[in-house]
């Protein structure tokens, strides 16, 4: 039996990286998952990981900063295995320049993924929650970053927007404690993902809703970064989504308001 039997989940960027590595984790311990992505391949390809090793899954495509995203995401939980218990608000991307270069579409499009997004997803399953109590715990767990907490060089949209994320989260806990759900966050250090396993200046670039987007990090950025680190390395997608499950588990029934930082020590 898994610690997450009977539970269901949304977990929004679920078709790569760190979300992916959530949604597979949530699904092994016994939670029904409703998988998103940006785009329907890799979220129909993590749904199907899901089901080949016996768990439950459905997926929900699209842009979390769609107009009518958060309801049709809550919708595609309820209808399809009839509740909602675990909410991850994990979509996200980068889109870095100093200030002074930065232009309101770039700022705008950051603070829309990161921030927007997971307070219109949280709106919307307001009404189910308050609706449909239940004995146990339900689970927020909301995606920040260290840059929110620190700060980070050509990162203003992203780091306000990760800060932000923190707020959200603890005027959540307040609000949503009288329905017994608790809403944290975790604080992602450097995690290895495809936005930072390229070197920068490799030409190596994601699309995103038309975007083509440079990403990687500069090798001596990188090796700087590795030396700061207690460990001396990043961490992997899998040891990011071992932090959100701790927080949906029971055991975290009375963990709510905080934000984790996973970064091995390095802050």
């Amino acid at each position: 039996m898994g610690t997450l039997d009977g539970k269901v989940a949304l977990v929004s960027g679920s078709g790569r990286g760190i979300g992916r590595a959530i949604a597979l984790k949530l699904a092994s311990e016994g939670a029904a998952v409703v998988v998103n992505d940006l785009d329907p391949a890799p979220a129909e390809e993590t749904a199907a990981d899901i089901k080949a090793a016996g768990g439950q899954a459905v997926v929900c495509a699209g842009s979390v900063t769609e107009d009518d995203f958060a309801e049709r995401f809550v919708a595609t939980a309820v209808e399809s295995f009839g509740g909602l218990d675990i909410i991850v608000n994990n979509a996200g991307y980068t889109w870095d320049t100093v200030i002074q270069k930065m232009s309101d579409e770039q700022w705008d499009a950051i603070l829309d993924v990161h921030l927007k997004a997971p307070f219109r997803i949280l709106r919307a399953a307001q009404p189910y929650f308050r609706n449909n109590p239940v004995d146990h715990h339900r689970k927020v767990v909301n995606v920040s970053s260290t840059s929110g907490l620190a700060g980070n060089p050509g990162q203003a949209n992203y780091s306000s927007a990760k800060a932000g994320v923190i707020g959200l989260t603890k005027t959540m806990a307040k609000e949503w404690g009288r329905y017994k759900v608790n809403v944290n966050a975790v604080a992602y250090g450097w995690i290895l993902t495809r936005m930072t396993e390229a070197t920068a200046g490799d030409n190596a670039f994601v699309e995103i809703e038309g975007r083509k987007l440079q990403v990687g990090i500069n090798p001596q950025v990188a090796e700087t970064l590795a030396r700061t680190i207690p460990l001396g390395r990043p961490g992997t997608p899998e040891e990011a989504a071992g932090a959100v499950y701790l927080l949906c588990t029971q055991e975290a029934n009375y963990v709510s308001g905080q934000c984790l930082t996973v970064d091995a020590g390095q802050r």
